[in-house]
This record gives structure tokens, C-alpha cells and sequence, in this order.
């Protein structure tokens, strides 16, 4: 790639990739609170007299409790899915997918399910065979006309924070994200996922590049066409 080409390269970084509106607050952690059998029972009937749906929560004798949480897929990058051929070993067949994004998938779940158990059901609900460890569970609460996210502990329970804050979205909503660069677990995945997450990022480079490629060359048969006519009015 010649000089003027890289530049525009960077220049162009901003156009294919804005910056989100979101405000990562990692710092920010709720401190987990404790409440009695009676307090939860309370909390989970307030919860489903204020919800608009049937995603209400029922309490069990044993004091544990479940319910339902939405989760926003806002996966970037292509995921491997499992599929139903098997090759000539007979292993299963993978392939790469990009699953839509903006997606909100429904789980029922318990009060006693982590965070790391829930990335692992919605990865099975979509049969994607990539480690767990690649992906990150955040939630989005809304202040003030401001949109902050923060990232998710593994242990932590979702169902509680739901419980907590309510069935309003914009109080709190959950969205699962991939994990960033440098807080992937590399040494989690396998020799093969790794190739797989090349040949994943060569692709991806490969496409930005014919991108940036088209975009420079339609910029210069415009100023060409712009150069004719000032030519031509002379």
C-alpha cells in the first residue's frame, strides 16, 4: 500500500468504524445487595405488576426464582456455527456467519445463573461452537439523556440485576459484545479456533482494503470529471 493510500486508510478509519455513543464505565459496579425471602417476594410482585408482558418471574419453595431477561446481540464479527453435515472423519462441519445485529433473543433463566452461564445458553441458542471465553455480557443503563454500558463480572447474576432495577429497558438492558482485544483469553482456545480467527481477520482486511480501494478511485474519476469541466468552460 503506497503513502497516499495508507493515509487515506486512516482517514477513512472514522467513516467505516464512528465512534459509539456508549460510554464504557468498566469502573462502575453495582455492590451486590441482599435481600430475605420475604424482600424478594415482595420485590419479584412489584416486578411483574409492572411489566407490560408475560415476562414475569415466579418464586420457587426453595427461595430461588426465575424469570426471563432480553439480550441485544451486537456481535461485530462473524461467529462459527455449528452444522448438521459432518466431514469426511466425521467431525462436525463449522462455518463462518455474521448473526444479525440489533437482535433482541429472550432467555428464561434463574436467579442462580452467572453471567458466564448465560453467554454459554445463548451461544448454544444459535448453536455457535466459538469458545465463551470470546464474548462478554455488558449492561446499558440510560441517565440523564446519556447511554453508559459496563462490562459484567462472570459470577455475576443477571436475573438479580433485572430484579433490581425492574422491567424497564432503559433503566437497564443486557448486551452481548465480544470480549476486546486485549482482554480475550487466548490461551482458552484451541489451534484450530485461533486459524479460524485469522483467516476471519484476513478476510476482513482483505474487504476493507477493496473498500478503501473503490472509495479512492470513485473520489479520483470524480475530480477528473470536475477537472474536464473546468477545462472545458475555459
Amino acid at each position: 500500500m503506497d503513502t497516499a493510500l495508507l493515509w487515506l486508510f486512516c482517514l477513512t478509519q472514522r467513516l467505516l468504524f464512528p465512534v459509539s455513543s456508549w460510554k464504557d464505565v468498566e469502573k462502575e459496579r453495582e455492590v451486590r445487595k441482599e435481600f430475605s425471602r420475604e424482600e424478594i417476594k415482595q420485590r419479584i410482585e412489584q416486578y411483574n405488576s409492572l411489566t407490560k408482558d408475560y415476562l414475569k418471574m415466579t418464586l420457587n419453595p426453595s427461595g430461588v426464582y426465575t424469570g426471563f431477561i432480553k439480550v441485544l446481540m451486537d456481535l461485530r464479527r462473524p461467529v462459527t456455527v455449528r452444522g448438521a453435515q459432518r466431514g469426511a472423519g466425521g467431525a462436525m462441519m463449522t462455518e463462518a456467519f455474521y448473526l444479525p445485529r440489533g437482535v433482541d433473543n429472550t432467555l428464561h433463566i434463574s436467579s442462580e445463573n452467572t453471567v458466564q452461564q448465560v453467554i454459554t445458553a445463548l451461544l448454544n441458542k444459535f448453536t455457535v461452537a466459538d469458545n465463551p471465553a470470546k464474548y462478554a455480557l455488558y449492561k446499558r443503563c440510560r441517565r440523564d439523556e446519556q447511554v453508559y454500558v459496563c462490562k459484567l463480572a462472570d459470577g455475576e447474576k443477571p436475573l438479580f440485576l433485572r430484579l433490581v432495577a425492574g422491567p424497564d429497558l432503559d433503566t437497564l438492558s443486557f448486551v452481548l459484545r465480544e470480549q476486546q482485544t486485549g482482554e480475550v483469553m487466548w490461551d482458552a482456545f484451541s489451534i484450530p479456533e485461533l486459524r479460524n480467527f485469522l483467516r476471519i481477520l484476513d478476510k476482513e482486511e482483505q474487504e476493507q482494503k477493496e473498500a478503501i480501494i473503490r472509495r479512492y478511485e470513485a473520489c479520483r474519476q470524480r475530480l477528473q470529471e470536475a477537472m474536464r469541466e473546468i477545462r472545458g468552460s475555459l
